[in-house]
């Protein structure tokens, strides 16, 4: 395993201290999904299925673009899939470009069950900031909610 502060962090008096933030902010992150799941629960799906309809909520795809997205073979995405549609969540229809293949979309349910998730989790996020923070620490979160997403953009 590399260290995370190898040789070319050794003149940046900084490193230590950059490296103890990256390791809270790790930790804060996953206990906020956590919390956030808490709030909407995707009731009984399975992570790979919770996978599946969040690349299927970016937009239509073949199980054979779902799969290698996710990183596994197409048949076992395929029963993924079959198992959301007999739950009502996504639906087939031929691909216009070949019509041999099916492609698959949410069906309106359960952009609607999306919607309403991620509007509780909305909702808990906004009561929890008012409630808990004052209102200069939340235009500093302001702040650092653009701090991360210059972190995340390509």
């Amino acid at each position: 395993m590399n260290d995370p502060l190898d040789k070319s962090d050794a003149g940046d008096p900084d490193a230590p201290a950059v490296m103890a933030t990256a390791v809270e902010l790790r930790v804060v992150l996953g206990q906020l999904r956590r919390r956030l799941r808490e709030q909407a629960s995707p009731g009984d799906l399975t992570p790979s299925q919770v996978a599946v309809l969040r690349r299927l909520d970016n937009g239509p795809a073949t199980v054979t673009a779902l799969a290698k997205a996710e990183g596994v073979r197409s048949q076992s995405l395929g029963a993924t899939v079959g198992t959301l549609e007999v739950a009502g969540l996504v639906a087939g229809s031929p691909d216009p470009a070949d019509g041999r293949q099916t492609l698959w979309d949410l069906t309106p349910a359960c952009r609607e069950w999306l919607r309403v998730g991620r509007a509780a989790r909305e909702d808990w996020l906004f009561r929890t900031m008012r409630a808990r923070l004052t209102p200069d620490e939340r235009a500093d979160l302001g702040r650092a909610v653009d701090l991360l997403k210059r972190l995340v953009a390509d």
